[in-house]
């Protein structure tokens, strides 16, 4: 009886870790995680889609939102909109905005950013190098939104497009914390 016990338990352990950030417990905007269950986000630099090299590791003190795209996902061309309008209305908080456009001609890249008037860098990624660093925290496929918290930390996770109030909430929330 108790060997039939330990694949139920595994299986429970294994889904109660998979329910989420814990977030709805702490009273938090949902996919934003409790500043003592975060951990640190991998470094993060290569060159811009503008051909500029950028560090993730110089914006440490601010709010960072990290947006994983591809000028062929259509989720992502739809959800454009909502991230420029929350870096707009959240840079004034120290907050900063960086894409990462994964698996993507250059050329396409720079004609969405253009066409959708994307006003932060987007660190150009044609090799998914950038997202392995990201195992189990951004799915392999776009769109995928990180928020670090201004230690530099994982603090919000979104694996599906998000729509203005989506992303507005979690950003001011976080930016917010003395923590």
């Amino acid at each position: 009886m108790r060997r039939s016990l330990v694949p139920v338990l595994l299986l429970a352990a294994l889904l109660s870790g998979c329910t989420g950030s814990g977030a709805a417990d702490s009273g938090l905007p949902s996919g934003v995680f409790p500043i003592d269950n975060r951990d640190q986000a991998p470094s993060l630099s290569g060159t811009t889609l503008e051909g500029t090299s950028l560090d993730l590791s110089n914006m440490l003190g601010k709010v960072v939102v990290v947006n994983f795209w591809a000028s062929w996902c259509g989720p992502c061309k739809a959800e454009a909109e909502n991230l420029n309008a929350v870096y707009s209305a959240t840079k004034g908080q120290g907050v900063a905005f960086v894409g990462i456009d994964i698996r993507d001609e250059k050329v396409a890249a720079q004609a969405f950013q253009r066409a959708k008037k994307v006003a932060y860098p987007s660190l150009y990624d044609q090799s998914g190098v950038l997202l392995l660093k990201f195992r189990g925290q951004a799915p392999q496929n776009p769109p995928s939104t990180l928020i670090f918290d201004r230690k530099g930390r994982v603090a919000a996770r979104f694996p599906t497009p998000l729509t203005e109030t989506q992303l507005l909430i979690p950003v001011q929330t976080i930016a917010k914390e003395t923590a």
